[in-house]
C-alpha cells in the first residue's frame, strides 16, 4: 500500500492552527511568529512532510505559491461562498505541490486597493481572483504580466481567463420547477442592481417566465440586500402574496422563510420557497430549501488547471469557462397538481 503524503491540511491539524499559517510558516513568510514558525517546521518534521524540491530553486525559475486575491466583505464570515471556494483552491493546489497564498485586500468594489506585495515582489507564479474588482485594479494587475484567471467574476475582458457558475441556467432552471409545479404567480427576491450573478440569475427567472407567458409584476421584485451587500432581515413583501418566491441565495431565502413563519403562514403549504447555492442556509431552514447546487469544487479545479497551465505555457488561454448547477429538490415546494 503506497502511504499518503502529508500535506499542510494534515499538519495543521495537528497542530490546531490553519492551513494559511503553516503556508507562511514553511514558506518563511511575514504574519506568523519566530516560535511558532519553528514548532510548525519541526512538526512538518516529525510527520515526514516533504517540501517542494523545486519551490526555491533558481535552476527551474518557479516560486511554487499561486496568490488568491478576494477583497475583504467578500470572507467576512466563515461560512461564504468564497471562504468554501478558497478551502477548495488550496487543496487542489497542495495535489499539484503549490501553495495557495491569501491575500485578503480591503476593497474589491469600491476604489483601487493596492497589489499585494507577494505579487509586485514576484513571490508567486500566479494569481487568482476571487470575486468582482474595478477595472482600474485589474489594469495595474495585468500591466505586472503575471499570469491570471478570475474566478466569479463577471466583465467585458476579452483577454481574461475567467470561470463562472452558470447562475442564467441555474435560475431559469429552478424556476422551471416552480412553473412545473403549477406556480404562476412568482416573486423574484433579489437585489437586481447588487451583483452581476444576482443579475443573471433575475434574468433566468424572467426566461422561464417568458416560455410560460407569465406576466412579471413589479411588485414582485423584491429587493434583499443593502447597498454593502449585507441581507436585509425582513422583506418587503407585495399586498397579493404570490405562490411562490424564488430568492437569488439561500441567506434570503432562509430569512423570508422565517418572516413568512412568523406571520402565521406555512412553507410550503401556503407558500413555496426557493434558495440558491446550497449552502449552510438550505438545510439550517426549516422545511430544507429547493436550491440551485453552485459546484463550487468544480469551479475552483477548473480554475486551478488554467493558472497552472498558464505559468507553464504563457500562450495557453482558456477564455469563458461555466460551470453548471444542479437542481435539488427538497421540501420548500408544493405541487399544486397534487
Amino acid at each position: 500500500m503506497i502511504k499518503k503524503a502529508v500535506t499542510m491540511s494534515d499538519i495543521a491539524k495537528a497542530m490546531n492552527v490553519s492551513t494559511v499559517t503553516v503556508s507562511k510558516a514553511l514558506g518563511d513568510r511575514e504574519g506568523v511568529s519566530e516560535s511558532l514558525r519553528e514548532r510548525i517546521k519541526q512538526k512538518a518534521s516529525e510527520m515526514g512532510y516533504k517540501l517542494h524540491t523545486g519551490a526555491h530553486s533558481v535552476k527551474d525559475g518557479f516560486t511554487y505559491n499561486i496568490g488568491i486575491i478576494v477583497a475583504k466583505h467578500f470572507i467576512s464570515e466563515p461560512t461564504t461562498f468564497y471562504w468554501i471556494v478558497y478551502k477548495h483552491l488550496v487543496e487542489l493546489l497542495q495535489r499539484h505541490n503549490y501553495y495557495g497564498m491569501l491575500e485578503v485586500v480591503e476593497d474589491g468594489t469600491n476604489g483601487s486597493p493596492e497589489i499585494p506585495n507577494s505579487i509586485r515582489d514576484k513571490k508567486v507564479d500566479g494569481v487568482i481572483l476571487l470575486g468582482q474588482f474595478t477595472d482600474d485594479y485589474i489594469d495595474k494587475l495585468t500591466s505586472l504580466y503575471i499570469p491570471a484567471v478570475f474566478l466569479d467574476y463577471y466583465g467585458n475582458r476579452e483577454d481574461a481567463d475567467v470561470v463562472l457558475s452558470d447562475s442564467y441556467h441555474g435560475a431559469y432552471l429552478i424556476t422551471s420547477h416552480l412553473i412545473a409545479n403549477g406556480h404562476r404567480k412568482l416573486a423574484f427576491v433579489g437585489n437586481i442592481n447588487s451583483t452581476p450573478a444576482v443579475r443573471d440569475r433575475f434574468m433566468g427567472f424572467c426566461k422561464a417566465l417568458l416560455e410560460n407567458h407569465i406576466t412579471l409584476r413589479q411588485d414582485r421584485i423584491i429587493s434583499d440586500r443593502d447597498r454593502d451587500g449585507v441581507i436585509f432581515k425582513t422583506f418587503e413583501l407585495p399586498e397579493e402574496m404570490p405562490t411562490a418566491f424564488m430568492c437569488c441565495c439561500d441567506e434570503a431565502a432562509f430569512k423570508l422563510v422565517n418572516q413568512l413563519t412568523a406571520a402565521g403562514l406555512r412553507v410550503p403549504d401556503d407558500i413555496s420557497v426557493t434558495g440558491y447555492d446550497n449552502h449552510t442556509y438550505a438545510t439550517m431552514c426549516r422545511p430544507n430549501l429547493t436550491t440551485i447546487d453552485v459546484n463550487s469544487r468544480s469551479m475552483a479545479a477548473e480554475a486551478v488547471e488554467i493558472i497552472l497551465r498558464k505559468v507553464h505555457d504563457a500562450g495557453f488561454k482558456r477564455g469563458r469557462t461555466l460551470v453548471a448547477g444542479k437542481l435539488i429538490r427538497r421540501d420548500s415546494v408544493k405541487d399544486l397538481f397534487a
